[in-house]
């Protein structure tokens, strides 16, 4: 089953994969790659957590602050790719390069 998630990694992806030619196109869609990857992966370790009794009280807020950053990283790289501006996500998890 595909999830919007899983579709903010298979995007990029495709991207890095189609546009090897390209180097702007193939470093913004490692770097979106990168940051979602890390993103995916601390939002499972929060869904994890909440599992847990315990855990929801680190997970809440955790949840919270990474959906406002993830937003506000976005938002701010489409801005700049708008204006023909490269931008490095701010944490990234370098798998794609």
């Amino acid at each position: 089953m595909l999830s919007a998630g899983l579709l903010s990694l298979l995007g990029p992806l495709l991207v890095w994969l189609v546009k090897k030619d390209d180097p702007f196109a193939r470093r913004a869609a490692a770097g979106a790659f990168n940051f979602n990857l890390l993103f995916w992966a601390l939002f499972l370790l929060s869904w994890l957590l909440i599992i847990t009794v315990v855990g929801i009280i680190v997970a809440v807020p955790l949840m919270l602050v990474l959906f406002v950053v993830s937003a506000w990283c976005h938002i701010k790289g489409a801005v700049r790719a708008s204006n023909n501006q490269t931008y490095d996500y701010p944490f990234q998890l370098r798998v794609l390069s």
